[in-house]
């Protein structure tokens, strides 16, 4: 699409009740990072309450009409999607604007590739629009869902706003306010944020304004005209709701009280230690890979139904409505001759209408079979069920089935075929009960008993583990040096080494609370399997597999390099050293800042042009001058790096190799970027 167009989704699809609408971006440096927020417009162009804002603080609506899927991973950066109900919008909201803002004083113009693009329920991309003029704006308009009679259309906006989410915000009712000390400058919201995080502040954020605009409501051709830049409105109605702060990096206030569980356990009373407590979900007794299966099946698919925020939570993503859940399981269902038994099936009743989708699961390690898969399919498309969904241990990339089925897109009524691992439902199950809470106090103990449960070593839950049949071979391959570049297996380990960081992530977010996504700095367009094919290349001649890493919400980035030679895995960051800071008081604080960090941790300083002097954190502690170049060159900052043995075997044990990069990543960001913080000098210290 053209910018300032628009289409009628009717048009395009016959299945436009629920949609996804994504929004993307690359970076060259990996660190690039947006927020994503949704504003629901009633007839004035503002919002009517609230409640009509969404934003990473305030991801979902009660109703179910707009839920923040997250971030996800794609082959060229990363992609926030958004689900949207559009069945479940209130009839007097006239349009939903979709934006996305940067923070700590980034700008649109140091992102790549920016684009919407807007899928149905089955997940059949429909219209797409890129931005190619960004350049100093803080804050975007991407696009727009509007009603135009009794269908909905999507505009392509691209409006970009200098003055951020304050800007943005301002124009549809939206009035922020800084507390006293904030910054003197509302030019960047998003600094001025920061520095009242660093108070100790509160960024507050009001409803609807009295004295508001009328910003883009004016009709042209019957069409709503997109919002004006930089138009203000007048000072907000002293009696308006407060918004959830809009504060980054520390839990924010929100519009409902929920129920999280403390991560430490409490006090036992258990007279010693071989006492166990009693569980709702016991795996002792497990023997078999079918019990295991009909075991895991039967739980998950009773605590999604029981607990509304995890089941809408992991059926939002595959275009499920928000509505009254049912879940069933070993259900059959006639298919020629001999009848099909699916492991479960999930139903969603939203005003009359069903969603039913087919649930196929493997536990501990089993792999699905294609030709299973392909009959449930052909089953959901001839009842005309909506979705089917694999669960099993390993993790898709980019979203896409791990199986290959032929899906007919030619049919009337399409079947979406969708992937879950159980690393991601225990990490969207740690996310709400650790990080950011449930309604009910009895759904958040029976999260932490599903959890215990997946957690648990007998219950075949425990996500990816095995590295492929190619594994071995290759690892011998670069034993020998008998590995040549193109063989076919190396590409097959580097599959599956990106599968594992995928997993690794999961796992490191559900403790933080935060995403954490590998970096892709492929430009949007290129060929995945190409970049997989150069990564095999540097296997084969290099013996090593490499990855990068962030949080969300941070820019550093942490690599990952498993060197299959020495068995050794390395997880590192690069440090900046502040501009115009001595060198030797630099060290001296970025000792100062590892005093928790281990004694085996690796500093090494960066030099223009060279690497510079290196040592143990043990050695260095009592010699910070060790650090400082001999000859004087310029100091632009250090790498830090951990050193971990690696196992061999393909397995999810201690030693294997699994269990070795995810606990190098836990060790390496507990250890050494909890403490880090930052190496800016205080005022009055540079001495």
């Amino acid at each position: 699409m053209q910018k300032g167009a628009n289409v009628s989704l009717n048009a395009l699809s016959e299945d436009v009740g629920s949609v996804v609408v994504s929004l993307g971006w690359t970076s060259a440096s990996g660190a690039g990072d947006a927020d994503v927020s949704v504003l629901l417009l009633g007839e004035s162009g503002k919002i009517r309450s609230e409640n009509d804002f969404y934003f990473y603080n305030n991801p979902a609506a009660p109703d179910g009409s707009v839920q923040l899927l997250g971030k996800t991973p794609t082959d060229s950066g990363d992609e926030d999607r958004i689900g949207v109900d559009l069945t479940a919008v209130p009839g007097e909201v006239e349009r939903i604007v979709v934006a996305a803002s940067q923070y700590g004083g980034a700008r649109f113009g140091d992102l790549d590739d920016l684009r919407v693009t807007v899928a149905d329920r089955s997940g059949e991309p429909l219209v797409g629009f890129s931005i190619n003029d960004a350049s100093v704006e803080t804050a975007f308009i991407f696009g727009e869902l509007y009603r135009r009679g009794e269908e909905w259309k999507f505009r392509a906006v691209g409006q970009g706003y200098e003055t951020g989410l304050a800007g943005l915000a301002t124009d549809f009712g939206v009035v922020v306010e800084e507390a006293d000390g904030a910054a003197d400058s509302a030019t960047d919201t998003t600094d001025a944020v920061g520095k009242v995080a660093d108070a100790a502040d509160e960024a507050l954020v009001k409803g609807p304004a009295d004295n508001a605009g009328t910003a883009g409501t004016a009709e042209n051709h019957a069409e709503p005209a997109a919002a004006p830049v930089g138009t203000a409105d007048g000072p907000g109605d002293p009696a308006a709701p407060v918004l959830p702060a809009q504060t980054r990096g520390r839990s924010a206030r929100t519009t409902r009280k929920k129920v999280t569980l403390p991560k430490a356990a409490g006090k036992t009373l258990a007279e010693n230690d071989s006492w166990r407590p009693a569980r709702l979900f016991p795996v002792p007794t497990l023997k078999s890979d079918r019990e295991r299966e009909v075991r895991a099946t039967s739980v998950l698919l009773a605590v999604m139904a029981q607990v509304p925020e995890l089941g809408r939570r992991l059926t939002a993503g595959f275009g499920a409505p928000a509505g009254r859940m049912q879940t069933f399981t070993e259900v059959s269902l006639p298919h020629g001759e001999t009848p099909r038994r699916p492991d479960g099936v999930i139903r969603v009743e939203r005003a009359g209408k069903l969603w039913t989708a087919l649930v196929e699961t493997k536990t501990n390690g089993n792999p699905l079979r294609a030709e299973q898969v392909q009959e449930y399919v052909d089953i959901a498309a001839r009842r005309g069920y909506e979705a089917v969904i694999t669960l099993s241990n390993d993790v898709a990339l980019d979203g896409a089935p791990v199986v290959d089925v032929k899906i007919d897109r030619r049919r009337k009524h399409k079947v979406s075929l969708w992937h879950l691992s159980w690393a991601e439902v225990a990490h969207q199950t740690q996310m709400l009960i650790r990080h950011e809470g449930v309604a009910n106090a009895a759904h958040a103990w029976l999260l932490q008993e599903f959890l215990e449960y997946l957690q648990h070593e007998n219950s075949g839950c425990h996500g990816f583990q095995n590295m492929g049949p190619s594994w071995v071979p290759v690892r011998r391959g670069i034993d020998d040096e008998t590995l040549a570049i193109g063989d076919p297996r190396a590409v097959e380990v580097v599959e599956s080494w990106e599968r594992l960081i995928r997993q690794v992530c999961l796992r490191l977010g559900g403790e933080l609370g935060q995403k954490a996504l590998p970096v892709q700095r492929a430009r949007r367009g290129s060929d995945p399997l190409a970049r997989r094919v150069a990564a095999a290349e540097r296997l084969c001649s290099e013996g090593r597999l490499t990855a990068e890493l962030r949080i969300e919400g941070t820019e550093r980035v942490i690599a990952v390099t498993a060197d299959l030679r020495t068995a050794k895995v390395r997880t590192s960051v690069d440090v900046a050293a502040p501009a115009g800071s001595y060198p030797l008081s630099t060290a001296k604080r970025l000792l100062r800042l590892l005093a928790e960090a281990p004694a085996d941790l690796h500093v090494e300083s960066l030099v223009e042009g060279t690497n510079g002097p290196r040592g143990t954190l043990e050695r260095l502690r009592p010699e910070p001058a060790d650090l400082l170049p001999k000859d004087g060159a310029q100091l632009t900052g250090f790498r830090l790096t951990l050193i971990k043995g690696t196992g061999s075997t393909r397995g999810n044990a201690e030693s294997g190799f699994i269990r070795s990069v995810d606990d190098a990543v836990e060790r390496f960001h507990h250890g050494v970027l909890a403490h880090l913080g930052t190496l800016e000098a205080r005022p009055g210290r540079r001495g």
